[in-house]
């Protein structure tokens, strides 16, 4: 047996006398052994993640990425994608700094008060509605885009493009959502809460009948507070940094004009409500959401033969 041209015994002998002792033998049974299972394990999982560079699922961070594989029938310790993510140079996006878009309505002006207090949970789906918009640079000019989300499950509700920020951009957001409910037979009740930020948008008289005309609680924070709106904040980040942000794997072009702004939310929507992980045991929201219907459902009692 020869390695680069001499015979093992002699490379061993020449290693040996510089202070590495390596046996002939030692090397032929490394060379002959098979793989570890570690080393194995550590391929496949490595070869997952490098087919998640250039998808939405590339941007996940350590937390998610270990979800998304385990789902993926994986069965891998957060330790060890901490380690590969490390060895591959991989890392999830991180979200920027975020940029004011709406003005107050004034501190001395009539608002709704604030009913959630900071409180961004509900026990069941079209309970609690937060809402806010931001914008993004297109080669047109600004677009702004608003969206509704449900505290239960997080899932994007609701969502418009438009380039004024109006009064028109926020309620048509809120109309597509309840359009939607409506369309999945998961019919908005009585009793639901719609929280915003106090911006000149949600605090008009215009988008306030809107609220009374549909049933809904208007809420809203206080002037200047982000975490009276966390959620809709947080929601707005991610939007920036997966959708919209540079290299994201919904844009194909350059933000152009209004159109492109449009298809890049709604690809990232349908991806964020379906295949996204959530915060809430690291399912996507829609998931989160069929499975507390099937809970309800399952609860009901069975009618009665007749």
């Amino acid at each position: 047996m020869r390695a680069c041209g001499f015979r093992v015994e002699s490379i061993c002998r020449v290693l040996t006398e510089h202070g590495v002792r390596v046996a002939p033998r030692t090397y032929r049974n490394w060379k002959t052994a098979k793989p570890s299972a570690r080393t194995v394990s550590d391929a496949r999982l490595t070869d997952a993640l490098r087919a998640t560079i250039g998808t939405p699922e590339g941007m996940y961070g350590r937390r998610k990425m270990t979800a998304y594989l385990r789902r993926q029938g994986y069965r891998v310790a957060g330790c060890t994608v901490d380690r590969l993510m490390g060895e591959e140079g991989l890392s999830g996006v991180v979200r920027g700094r975020k940029h004011r878009t709406t003005i107050s309505g004034g501190k001395d002006s009539h608002r709704a008060a604030d009913l959630l207090d900071r409180d961004f949970t509900a026990s069941a789906p079209n309970h609690k509605w937060v809402t806010d918009f931001t914008y993004a640079r297109t080669w047109s000019g600004f677009v702004y885009v608003a969206f509704v989300v449900d505290c239960f499950s997080r899932a994007i509700v609701g969502w418009h493009a438009s380039t004024v920020k109006d009064t028109a951009l926020v309620t048509t957001a809120l109309k597509m959502a309840l359009w939607r409910r409506d369309h999945a037979d998961r019919r908005v009740g009585d009793g639901l809460i719609h929280h915003s930020d106090a911006g000149s948008q949600y605090t008009s008289i215009a988008f306030a009948e809107t609220l009374v005309l549909e049933g809904i609680a208007a809420s809203i924070g206080s002037v200047g507070d982000a975490y009276d709106n966390a959620l809709a904040e947080t929601t707005i980040g991610l939007f920036k940094t997966e959708a919209i942000g540079r290299n994201s794997p919904f844009l194909t072009s350059p933000l152009k004009a209004i159109d492109d702004v449009e298809y890049a939310t709604m690809e990232w929507v349908d991806w964020y409500n379906n295949r996204r992980h959530s915060i809430l045991d690291y399912v996507p929201p829609d998931e989160h959401e069929n499975a507390y219907y099937a809970r309800l459902q399952a609860s009901q009692p069975a009618a009665s033969q007749t």
